[in-house]
């Protein structure tokens, strides 16, 4: 697994960010069974430029937590059948990895959510990992069924790792 965190905004977390993203990315990857070495980039910004990326990505004028951009299509959702022999180019010509795709999080939404759910800033950035990580390989949260599926997994892969609401 090949993963690189990146930082363009001046606040910082009060931990470190890529061993955190390490754990939550490679107990992601193993929670779904992923039969690849992967490459996934984290980018850590601010609600300022998270805004405009969502606007442009989404036209949604309004800073989010986290926006994911997946590289792979998926029949279903960690569905790693038929990757390989897919004409998309998923995999690094370089490494031979699969890559996965971006996630990029908005450190001051880190912040504020922590806040407002009363867990620490480090949950709230291991559950937008989590959250992503999903995303990127192939689920959604668009209907109840499908929301609460993720939100599962979600938890079970922070569980995984003894990251709960009270750290």
């Amino acid at each position: 697994m090949t993963f690189c965190v990146e930082s363009e905004t001046k606040r910082e977390l009060p931990f470190d960010v890529e061993e955190i993203a390490g754990k939550v990315i490679g107990e992601a990857l193993e929670y779904e069974k992923c039969p690849y070495e992967t490459t996934v980039n984290v980018l850590l910004t601010d609600n300022e430029e998270i805004c405009a990326l969502n606007s442009r990505f989404r036209g949604i004028d309004r800073p989010t937590d986290v926006l994911s951009f997946p590289n792979v299509d998926y029949e279903s959702p960690s569905d790693f059948t038929g990757i390989e022999a897919s004409e998309a180019d998923y995999f690094d010509p370089e490494s031979g990895e699969l890559y996965l795709g971006d996630i990029v999080i908005s450190v001051d939404k880190v912040y504020e959510q922590a806040e407002e759910y009363g867990h620490s800033v480090m949950r709230e950035y291991a559950f937008l990992l989590a959250h992503s990580m999903l995303h990127l390989m192939g689920y959604d949260h668009m209907d109840p069924e499908e929301a609460a599926r993720m939100e599962r997994r979600q938890e079970e892969i922070l569980n995984r790792l003894n990251i709960t609401r009270t750290e």
